[in-house]
């Protein structure tokens, strides 16, 4: 998917938000680093950064002494106590937290009062095992905050945030603009992905017509992921969606929302890419599975035909040997040393046995032959 140009310019510039409640910051953890798990924390005023504090105290103290300012609070697998501090600070709802501070959960957006709480799974493909690395990214966007919570290596939200320190314009429009740069990061970041499985199966189509014994394993591990991926991406369609609802009852600007339909539009076009992957997996498995049928049919083919022309070659061993058997049966009966043998003396005995030799050499030749044994 090739990257989409950015359009500068916001045309509208909201009117700046209400004056957060008068009320002491939550204060520090205690006996712990405050900033263990905190990435980075910025407080922006007219879409330009004007604080970054080390410390959740000194951003809410901060944030407080500057009520206009928005506060952009970037962490990566947050303490509980981090969590809790936040929590307090901005009133955020028990359940989005407990799911912030739990992860592996679904993509989903949900609205707790004033507070929208999104869960995204960004992908990322790494080249050298040619496989999807999937992270999981919350975020919670307030009327003056945005608070990203991040469980993974993907997706990169320090380019998010050069973004928009670059664009000012953008900033000015509040923490709804930052939800749709993060949201558009994570869409534009499924491209490389979508990219990288395309070659994947182009190689196994190659593997499965060459007869790679390991191609099987191959496709059902890439199906694995295909199916992780289309979780990813598939709830997303519907999230975007209820966001454009609610475009009128929020106020939501007119170029912002033209965004985020473009990044509907690219959700949309990845889904179905994916959809389209794991069928073309399917189809692939069943064509994979019909060619190693026909492979083990035609070595179980020459396998019998191997079995029957060794049939034949013992069938006519077995009836030499009985042939060759029968005279020397008769020749070691007459070569015994009996003295009371009326044969021995018998002027015939040596011609009838001759004869009895050829008769039943004879006898059986004719008989394996008929058999087709010879």
């Amino acid at each position: 998917m090739p990257e989409r140009p950015r359009k500068p310019g916001w045309r509208r510039t909201p009117a700046a938000p209400p004056p957060r409640p008068s009320r002491p910051p939550a204060p520090p953890v205690a006996g712990q680093p405050e900033s263990a798990g905190i990435v980075q924390a910025v407080l922006y005023r007219d879409g330009v950064r004007v604080l970054a504090p080390a410390t959740l105290s000194e951003t809410y103290r901060a944030l407080h002494e500057q009520p206009s300012g928005m506060a952009w609070i970037g962490l990566a697998r947050p303490t509980e106590d981090e969590l809790h501090s936040l929590a307090a600070e901005f009133d955020l709802h028990p359940l989005a937290v407990e799911d912030a501070k739990e992860a592996h959960q679904r993509p989903k957006l949900e609205r707790y009062g004033d507070t929208l709480f999104v869960v995204l799974r960004a992908a990322r493909y790494l080249d050298a095992p040619e496989e999807i690395d999937f992270g999981e990214l919350h975020v919670f966007v307030g009327p003056d905050f945005v608070i990203t919570v991040r469980h993974g290596a993907a997706p990169d939200l320090s380019a998010v945030r050069r973004r928009m320190e670059e664009s000012p314009e953008l900033l000015k429009l509040g923490p709804e603009a930052v939800l749709y740069a993060i949201l558009d990061a994570v869409v534009d970041g499924y491209a490389p992905v979508v990219s990288g499985v395309q070659n994947d199966i182009d190689e196994i189509e190659t593997e499965v017509f060459r007869g790679d014994p390991a191609v099987s394993r191959r496709i059902y591990e890439l199906s694995r992921e295909m199916v992780e991926f289309q979780r990813a991406t598939r709830p997303l369609v519907g999230m975007l969606h209820g966001l454009m609802a609610g475009f009128s009852k929020y106020g939501t600007d007119d170029e912002l929302q033209r965004y985020l339909r473009d990044v509907a539009d690219h959700v949309t076009h990845t889904s179905e890419r994916v959809d389209g992957f794991r069928q073309a997996l399917t189809e692939i498995l069943t064509v994979n599975a019909t060619l190693v049928t026909q492979q083990q049919n035609a070595e179980m083919r020459a396998l019998a035909e191997a079995g029957f022309e060794q049939n034949e070659e013992i069938k006519k061993i077995s009836s030499w040997a009985a042939i060759l058997f029968a005279p020397t049966l008769v020749g070691t009966i007459y070569g015994m040393n009996f003295t009371h043998m009326p044969e021995l003396h018998w002027v015939f005995g040596y011609p009838f046995a001759i004869v009895l030799m050829a008769i039943v050499c004879t006898g059986l030749y004719v008989v394996f032959k008929r058999r087709d044994w010879l």
